[in-house]
């Protein structure tokens, strides 16, 4: 690995993540040791720390570092979670949440971006995550719920069958809103029907499939 790499590697932490008051030492440890340039696709690969979104087809993106990082960040993670991150993508968010996780499981929509991610993650060594090919927003899974749900793209408006995946006492990090005012939301569950949320702040990322906004009609 040549040093511009490693260079920009540690730029991306210590100039883009921390600076937005990222400061879990286990996050930064990821974001500075996952191989994030072997997660971009390969005519982006000079663009892998950058601070921006990148295309990896379908219409959807790479997340920012930066939103990765508060991501991982908020939702505090511990070691001992059953995970499932709706939105698999690249498979980036994936690795990461599996080096602070027990297990991961992440759902992605399209089956060949599916079986990138499971390259990307046997590549990077990953053991722990597995990847389907599924609609994450459409609940009802035998192995919910889950201790923490994840989603790697924004929702218009949280429904009750994502909802209904989050174990009890179970955290959900969702993006919520219209673009360009995304909101990243951590609501707690705290009985059946009661939940705690916290606003984490704000950003501008692409839609899961089915979870875009209604079209307005105009005449």
């Amino acid at each position: 690995m040549s040093m511009n790499i490693e260079q920009a590697r540690s730029n991306m932490v210590e100039n883009q993540v921390r600076p937005v008051e990222v400061s879990d030492p286990r996050v930064l440890e990821v974001l500075g040791s996952v191989r994030r340039e072997d997660f971009v696709p390969a005519r982006f690969r000079a663009l892998a720390f950058a601070d921006m979104m990148l295309p990896i087809g379908h219409g959807e993106t790479m997340l920012k570092p930066v939103v990765e990082g508060r991501l991982l960040q908020g939702l505090g993670l511990l070691g001992t979670e059953r995970v499932l991150e709706i939105g698999t993508g690249s498979g980036f968010l994936t690795a990461c949440l599996a080096r602070l996780a027990a297990d991961v499981t992440s759902l992605e929509i399209h089956p060949d971006l599916a079986e990138t991610a499971r390259a990307h993650l046997a590549g990077a060594g990953i053991r722990n995550a597995n990847v389907e090919v599924a609609d994450g927003l459409a609940g009802q899974r035998a192995d919910a719920p889950f201790d923490v749900v994840v989603l790697g793209g924004a929702m218009h408006a949280l429904t009750d069958a994502v909802r209904g995946l989050v174990a009890p006492a179970g955290r959900l990090l969702a993006l919520i809103g219209t673009s360009p005012v995304i909101e990243a939301r951590l609501y707690r569950r705290a009985d059946a029907s009661r939940w705690l949320q916290e606003s984490l702040f704000e950003t501008d990322v692409a839609y899961l499939r089915n979870a875009e906004p209604p079209r307005r009609f105009t005449l």
